[in-house]
């Protein structure tokens, strides 16, 4: 064991001398990445087979992404695990957890929350910074070969050490596309984006505010001050979103088709 001790000594400077060779990255670079790597987590994740939730993460993912206008290769799978979480990757590739499917309740607050994955996509959140952390970790192979050292050592959170242990392009598109993290800023944006998304999707845009007390007392009413939190409290998105809030209206009420907050998550 004493030999993981210099493990991140001897990654680090892979990583760094592997830099200067890595070829030059850019959005499309990404967004292929981003495909394969999503063609492996779905063929090793265990996908869920409740119908009635993988019927309604497939129609409120269509809606969002019609909404976001944006010309993306996408695609949604709904993955069977405990952890309350969702995410979209570059180029449009989303995936749902059960876990989260009952913190929810409604259909509308799972599209505030698909709104708010897919608006850090089309908003292209840290794209300069995700093509520099790209360039630095050409260590595919590294990280593929060695896909459980190079997680225990370089990861930080568990879902990118099961990304990891998924080997391949999977591996290092974890430490490039999980360990990276939104600013403030970002996340805001993202909040009102995702927001206009879901109303012009046809979802009451009110539900996006509903949603963070149903997250809020999902973690028990605990979270770190906003001022070390890379994130915006609670609060704080409650009180955005509420702000915000006529702006979306307005939209809704020009959707061609309103669902309201749609169906009960049961």
């Amino acid at each position: 064991m004493k030999t993981f001790k210099f493990l991140p000594i001897v990654l680090c400077a892979f990583l760094i001398s592997c830099s200067s060779l890595a070829p030059k990255v850019n959005e499309s670079d990404i967004n292929a990445e981003a495909e394969k790597a999503y063609a492996e987590i779905k063929a090793k994740s265990k996908i869920s087979n409740n119908a009635e939730w993988t019927a309604m993460v497939n129609r409120v993912a269509d809606r969002i992404a019609k909404a976001s206008g944006e010309n993306f290769k996408w695609d949604v799978i709904l993955i069977d695990s405990p952890e309350a979480n969702a995410w979209c990757m570059p180029g449009g590739k989303m995936a749902v957890y059960t876990g989260i499917m009952p913190v929810l309740k409604t259909e509308g607050a799972l599209a505030a929350v698909m709104g708010h994955e897919v608006a850090h996509a089309t908003l292209r959140h840290g794209m300069e910074g995700y093509i520099r952390a790209k360039q630095q970790s050409y260590a595919g192979a590294l990280i593929a070969g060695a896909s459980i050292i190079g997680g225990q050592v370089l990861c930080k959170t568990e879902e990118c050490r099961k990304w990891s242990a998924i080997g391949g392009v999977a591996a290092g598109f974890a430490l490039t596309f999980l360990e990276r993290r939104y600013s403030r800023g970002d996340e805001t944006a993202a909040d009102k984006k995702g927001q206009i998304y879901m109303a012009e999707a046809g979802y009451d845009p009110a539900e996006a505010i509903n949603l963070w007390d149903r997250m809020n007392a999902n973690k028990g009413g605990s979270a770190p001050p906003e001022f070390i939190s890379t994130h915006p409290s609670d609060q704080t998105r409650k009180k955005n979103l509420n702000a915000w809030l006529p702006e979306a209206e307005a939209i809704y009420s020009q959707a061609p088709q309103k669902y309201g907050t749609g169906a009960v998550i049961r």
